[in-house]
């Protein structure tokens, strides 16, 4: 057998190595379970700016791997070139959110499931897994912790603040005091009870208090 034969045999087995039938199956579901993981993104995005364009983007993600892994099982050839082809391939777009690379890699993974064929495990387990991140990312706010910004004047006027700011709320812990002539900046984060925050305008009000602001904190926190 010359190579002339090898080559022009594997294009002609290439065309009908997958059928048109298992192609389109893989990519509707493709396309159904990569809108699934945008919707669950859209739900559970906690950060500051929403970006509808990451989320078409897992879409598109979802169907072009399992596109490419369609292509990658046909021929064994086609396989050791297209390794060699993505590896050259670099993105350097930062991710700003942890829970975006789980988002990619959950789309990445549908993608090559559906392609091997295995449509039970991509569709349960996305089920799953959506579900799990509903429960966990959307907790109420109030579990969230937040920072409070207090301006007053002595020490006697943030005892005062301090002793009414831990009846108000579950938890308060000094994070940081600046202290100057006349003037004292403390900076405390706390956990609220519930959703209610009017005690901030009362907290303003107390005597020799100059300011309260009250700031969501999204950060790496313990406890």
């Amino acid at each position: 057998m010359t190579f002339h034969d090898i080559f022009k045999s594997s294009f002609l087995e290439n065309a009908t190595s997958v059928s048109l039938l298992d192609m389109g199956i893989a990519l509707l579901l493709a396309f159904g379970l990569g809108l699934f993981i945008f919707l669950v993104y859209k739900k559970t995005f906690s950060g500051v700016m929403y970006s509808s364009s990451f989320g078409v983007t897992l879409i598109a993600l979802t169907m072009i791997t399992t596109l490419v892994i369609l292509a990658v099982t046909s021929n064994i050839v086609l396989s050791l070139g297209m390794v060699g082809a993505l590896s050259i391939v670099r993105f350097r777009t930062a991710i700003k959110e942890p829970l975006d690379i789980a988002f990619l890699f959950w789309s990445i993974a549908v993608g090559i499931v559906l392609a091997a064929g295995i449509l039970p495990l991509a569709v349960i387990g996305s089920v799953f897994i959506g579900l799990i991140l509903l429960l966990f990312v959307n907790q109420k706010s109030h579990w969230n912790p937040y920072i409070v910004i207090i301006r007053c004047g002595g020490s006697e006027s943030e005892q005062r603040a301090r002793s009414y700011l831990e009846q108000q709320v579950q938890r308060c812990v000094v994070k940081s005091k600046t202290a100057q002539r006349g003037a004292i900046e403390l900076t405390m984060e706390i956990r609220l009870k519930g959703e209610n925050t009017d005690f901030i305008n009362q907290l303003s009000q107390l005597e020799d208090v100059h300011s309260a602001v009250l700031v969501s904190y999204n950060g790496d926190y313990m406890g």
